[in-house]
Formats: structure tokens, C-alpha cells, sequence
């Protein structure tokens, strides 16, 4: 999907922390949404600048960051990051996009 098409839709971000390589590729390119923890895994964090650790546990992703966001699902080795539209909870980017 166009990232284009998702521009109006709120979106939220969550990574799967079983299959989280420690690579830091999304950190790299949305440090203001990701993190990596003291355990060497990548997690999510809120505006709040907390990170979320609960078992799928997700952050809005922030319209300004939307193409950083996107582009570390498509990048990240472990295949972890999946991008979700908040209203039905269907993956958009990510894995298991459709």
C-alpha cells in the first residue's frame, strides 16, 4: 500500500519483540517513535517518551514520521514492525500487510 493512502488514517505501531533481531534500524530512522532497551530489543514509545514493553504494545505513529515508521517496517531484518490503522486494526505496512 502507498503510503500516501494512509495519510488521513490514524495509524498505530507495535513490534513483535520475539522476532527482534537488536538490529536498531528503526531507530536509526524514527528515534522519536523507537528505542532499544537495556535487553537489546527494539520497543515503541508513546508521545510521552516512555517506552511501551507490554506484549504488543503500541505507540501512535505521528503523521510527520509516517514515512520514517513505514520504511523501518521495510527494512527491519527480524520482519517485527507492523504498521496498523487504528479504526479496524488492519496491518497496512508490515509483515503481515495485506
Amino acid at each position: 500500500m502507498p503510503v500516501n493512502e494512509t495519510a488521513g488514517e490514524d495509524l498505530e505501531v507495535w513490534i513483535d519483540q520475539d522476532l527482534c533481531t537488536g538490529d536498531g534500524i528503526c531507530v536509526q530512522y524514527a528515534p522519536e517513535v523507537f528505542e532499544l532497551d537495556i535487553d537489546g530489543l527494539a520497543y515503541v514509545k508513546g508521545g510521552d517518551d516512555q517506552l511501551r514493553q507490554a506484549r504488543g504494545a503500541t505507540a501512535p505513529v505521528p503523521l510527520p514520521l509516517l514515512v520514517d515508521v513505514v520504511d523501518s517496517a521495510k527494512e527491519c531484518p527480524g520482519e517485527c514492525i507492523h504498521v496498523r490503522r487504528v479504526s479496524d486494526r488492519v496491518e497496512v505496512f508490515g509483515p503481515t500487510a495485506e
